[in-house]
């Protein structure tokens, strides 16, 4: 990062490049995964398309962008010192992103059971077999 002598220190401490940042978070695999979602142009950074990985990211910034069949929405909370375990990349942003809709007819919640409840009742059974197809 080129040094900017009318920015304190303590500024340039918490920016950070995109690609960099995505890859500390744990949100991307590889910087380079990354690199490659930004050059796409289908991140947003504060609303506007970003195309350039060398972009800055500072607390208080919101990333927009596609992570497999979602639209994930991060606000950055802390730049990364290291790529460290998940419990520590969490710290570095908040999830804004809408929850997941549930399919219509999921009833996954109905064959559930409590560890030693016994074998299930016919009825259980039934139901088990009404959402078995939506699992093979």
């Amino acid at each position: 990062m080129a040094s900017d002598p009318s920015r304190p220190d303590a500024q340039r401490a918490s920016e950070q490049r995109i690609d960099r940042w995505l890859w500390f978070t744990r949100l991307l695999k590889s910087r380079t995964l990354a690199a490659t979602l930004v050059a796409s142009g289908k991140l947003r950074l504060n609303g506007e398309r970003m195309s350039k990985a060398s972009k800055l990211v500072k607390p208080g910034d919101v990333l927009t962008f596609p992570l497999g069949d979602d639209v994930r929405i991060v606000k950055v909370l802390n730049a990364g010192t290291r790529r460290g375990p998940a419990t520590e990349a969490r710290l570095l942003y908040e999830d804004m992103s809408p929850p997941a809709p549930r399919a219509p007819g999921d009833a996954s919640h109905m064959a559930a059971r409590d560890a030693g409840t016994g074998r299930p009742t016919k009825k259980e059974r039934r139901q088990t077999d009404a959402i078995k197809p939506f699992f093979d």
